[in-house]
């Protein structure tokens, strides 16, 4: 992972209220749960039509704006659940905090 990127969403506020559905704030609000990791956090999804497209949609948008996280998504056989880890390097607990559903 390169570490010199800056912990930063480079979207003005007005595009990130605008997009804010499809992007990681909006997928978190789908999210069954969480816990916090290391580095990130990890979010359970319960599987729905169109759920696995638009986190996939998700994560292309959040590679151009905030270009400091990773995202790993894991699909368990048949029909189990999806979870979702987001994380990246010092500092990126502290940026999703804010967009992390209470528990």
């Amino acid at each position: 992972m390169n570490t010199d990127l800056p912990i930063a969403c480079t979207l003005t506020p007005d595009q990130l209220r605008q997009g804010r559905e499809a992007l990681l704030p909006g997928i978190l609000t789908r999210a069954m749960g969480h816990e916090r990791l290391g580095d990130g956090f990890r979010f359970h999804f319960t599987p729905a039509d169109g759920l696995i497209p638009a986190i996939a949609a998700m994560i292309d948008a959040e590679r151009l704006c905030c270009r400091f996280l990773r995202f790993t998504l894991t699909a368990e056989p048949g029909e189990g659940g999806l979870t979702l880890d987001v994380t990246g390097p010092a500092g990126t607990v502290e940026f999703l905090a804010g967009w992390v559903p209470a528990p």
